[in-house]
Order: C-alpha cells, then sequence, then structure tokens
C-alpha cells in the first residue's frame, strides 16, 4: 500500500495520507473544481487501509469547504462510519481556528451522525 502525498493548492488541502501509520491528514481549503476527482484517489486510500490495517486516524484541519467537498466528506465519514460498525478502529480529529465559528459548527454537524470517535478540537491562531 502506498502512501500520498499531495501539496495544498489555493483550491485544494494539502494530504498526507501514511498507511503505515494508518494516518490520513488533510490541511487547507477545499473547493477544487472536480471534489470528486481529488477524493476518490483519498477515499480508495482509506478504504484499502482499512481493509489492511483494521484502523484508520483522520486528522482534519479543513478551513473551507465548498459544496462538492462537503458531499466527499459526507462519502468519506459514511465509510468511516460502516467500517466502525463492523468492528474497525476509526476516528477523526477535526482542529479548527477558535475564531472560526463556521467550521466549527460543520464539525459538530458531520459529528452528530458519526458513532465513532468524532474531536472537535479549538486551536488558537498560534497552533497552541
Amino acid at each position: 500500500m502506498t502512501n500520498i502525498e499531495i501539496a495544498a493548492t489555493q483550491s485544494t488541502p494539502a494530504i498526507h495520507a501514511d498507511s503505515q501509520a494508518g494516518r490520513l491528514v488533510m490541511r487547507g481549503d477545499s473547493y477544487p473544481e472536480n471534489s470528486f476527482a481529488f477524493f476518490a484517489p483519498i477515499i480508495e486510500w482509506t478504504e484499502r487501509c482499512i481493509a489492511e490495517h483494521g484502523a484508520v486516524s483522520v486528522d482534519l484541519y479543513l478551513l473551507y469547504l465548498n459544496t462538492s467537498s462537503v458531499k466527499a466528506m459526507m462519502d468519506l465519514f459514511d465509510l468511516l462510519e460502516s467500517a466502525h460498525q463492523n468492528g474497525r478502529k476509526v476516528g477523526v480529529n477535526w482542529y479548527y481556528d477558535q475564531q472560526n465559528v463556521r467550521v466549527a459548527e460543520l464539525a459538530e454537524e458531520f459529528k452528530e451522525d458519526c458513532n465513532f470517535t468524532f474531536e472537535i478540537i479549538a486551536e488558537t491562531a498560534a497552533g497552541e
């Protein structure tokens, strides 16, 4: 299983998927022209990671998501929920700037539909 390293652009988040650690990290804004094409390999990687290792941890540092990115995240969380229901160890940590209330509210909306571990963590502007 290979790792994924995608540098952030103006409209896409940086992606770091470490198969050895079973960890997926997304950082930045997400409003790609084609969210399906952008997120497909990430969702595929997550499926493989869960199948091979039985676990995955997702750390999100997302600042802005457009509607199609929200749909892609819903697909990812549905995958995690299904894995959780099948006894897999999955979890999400969503970090947000405490001054960005919209991101916190979005994370809360996602969390409401998830039965797996889903933490929403406020950070100061300095990342403390």
